[in-house]
């Protein structure tokens, strides 16, 4: 997400027919001389009062996204901060754990609003109760300034009354950007005080319980726009936004926000990699690169072969900022003979625990290999070649490390892929206390003898799913990966992985 805006300096038009929008201190001005003819034309009763709560019910089983009446966007936790204090915003709306609220009762026909992705609670900063100020989420200690009533507006939209302040919850200056502040105010039933609740999961769905696995494979997160995708590879820029890498001609580039909205933006190497056509056979398409920034610059290993033959090449290629047409060809990194026993291809980059560089790779042949890198350079560093996981020569490709509480996860793509719907692909990992191994599934199998624990396989309308990565994000770990549609489209699946009680990774 980009910088929160500051809020504007002048007013902002609350409609179009009016030429200029009272300013805060103009409208409440206006809202007493709107409520005093009230007072006149009823006689001495208050008929411009704005409507009071009657009929706004939730269900507090349920989660709910929170939409202004007046932008559209949704109520956000900006940048998907996990702490205490973290400020809230409105966004255009992804229906991301970040943007769920689930009401829990706290008596009196007050509820605090729990965020989905944080545990933590809508509140008002220092439980103010001045005009203006910010609300933000907040560890759950039930205190009167994260307590909210509903109060019904027409077209069956709610404002939310804070019990500490008496005030609504309320778009800042009624910006309609994404990132404008939400804070409290006078509750005057503005329309950017009145929100839509917008029940994100069907009546029954059952909300995941942390560290206990699904009872079946999720479908993936929703995502939009450019989502057609083989092999992908994303990371979180470290200026905002996400960037992805995937098989295409000369690597393919896209580039989102905010993890859900997707957009092509070129590829690494639009003028093509003539390096590579010793190994295509004169074609442009690239395969499975992984991506990762280190000391300031994006690194991209990245293959070149044919389809089924192992005569193949990973290279490296490096930039400073990740745009297409940035990218400096950084050369061979490791390549394998038609006589070799082990192919190169679907290279991944792991920094261990002690700050050493390793490549994993492989597919098929004799497995899953791993050699160690320079890190001064991104190139190999010795000739020795460890095995990480095989199949006795059986469809295994595809690895991914992670360091995560101790242990290095292995994660690969067992059986068939590229064959669209009819693909068999499924997702399984390993584990081990040593990034060369030996890696063992949850049954103490070993990954060299063809052992693994499955995380996700094909399920619905969702076929073959994997050639796996994960993204390290500031809300957890998610699995980026691909699967085909009944119509054999290749598509962009993402899903958030949890840990059990042992440590095991799964989806959600």
């Amino acid at each position: 997400m980009p910088t929160i805006p500051t809020p504007p300096a002048g007013p902002v038009p609350a409609t179009p027919r009016p030429r200029r929008a009272p300013t805060r201190r103009r409208r409440a001005s206006l809202i007493a001389v709107g409520l005093a003819v009230g007072v006149l034309l009823a006689g001495g009763a208050i008929a411009a009062a704005p409507p009071g709560a009657s009929a706004a019910t939730v269900d507090t089983t349920a989660w709910y996204v929170l939409v202004a009446r007046h932008s559209g966007k949704a109520l956000d936790v900006y940048e998907r901060a996990t702490g205490d204090g973290a400020r809230i915003v409105q966004w255009s709306r992804n229906d991301g754990a970040w943007q769920q609220w689930q009401f829990v009762d706290a008596g009196d026909g007050h509820y605090r609003l729990r965020s989905r992705h944080s545990g933590k609670v809508l509140d008002v900063r220092d439980s103010a109760t001045a005009d203006g100020a910010d609300v933000v989420q907040w560890s759950d200690v039930d205190r009167a300034s994260q307590q909210w009533r509903l109060a019904d507006s027409d077209a069956g939209h709610v404002r939310l009354i804070n019990r500490n302040s008496g005030k609504a919850l309320d778009v800042w200056e009624r910006s309609t950007a994404d990132g404008a502040r939400i804070s409290q105010w006078t509750d005057w039933n503005g329309t950017n005080q009145q929100w839509q609740l917008v029940r994100v999961d069907a009546p029954g769905t059952p909300t995941p319980t942390p560290g206990v696995p699904p009872g079946s494979y999720p479908d993936p997160m929703r995502v939009t726009g450019d989502t057609g995708v083989h092999d992908p590879s994303m990371i979180r820029r470290p200026t905002g936004g996400y960037l992805m890498a995937h098989t295409g001609n000369d690597v393919a580039l896209k580039t989102s926000t905010d993890r859900v909205s997707f957009r092509n933006a070129g590829s690494v190497f639009p003028g093509s990699a003539p390096w590579t056509t010793p190994y295509t056979g004169g074609s442009r398409n690239l395969w499975a690169p992984d991506l990762s920034f280190h000391d300031n610059r994006y690194y991209l290993y990245y293959s070149a072969s044919t389809f089924g033959s192992n005569r193949s090449a990973i290279f490296l290629a490096t930039s400073s900022t990740g745009a297409s047409g940035s990218w400096t060809n950084q050369g061979l990194i490791v390549e394998s003979q038609s006589s070799d026993t082990f192919n190169a291809i679907d290279p991944n980059l792991i920094v261990d625990d002690q700050g050493r560089w390793w490549l994993s790779f492989g597919s098929f042949w004799s497995g899953i290999k791993m050699i160690a890198i320079d890190p001064d350079t991104g190139r190999r560093s010795g000739s020795a070649m460890h095995s990480l996981a095989g199949r006795g020569g059986g469809a295994i490709e595809a690895p991914t490390l992670v360091n995560r509480d101790g242990y290095y996860y292995l994660y690969v793509s067992f059986d068939r892929c590229c064959q669209g719907a009819a693909s068999t692909y499924r997702v399984m990992v390993g584990r081990s206390t040593s990034v060369t191994g030996p890696f063992t599934d949850r049954s103490g199998n070993l990954l060299t003898a063809g052992g693994g624990t499955q995380i996700l396989a094909g399920h619905g309308g969702v076929n073959g799913p994997g050639h796996q990565a994960v993204l390290a994000d500031v809300d957890g770990d998610y699995l980026v990966y691909h699967y085909y549609a009944d119509n054999g489209a290749a598509l962009l699946g993402i899903n958030r992985i949890g840990y059990d009680a042992a440590g095991w990774p799964y989806l959600y």
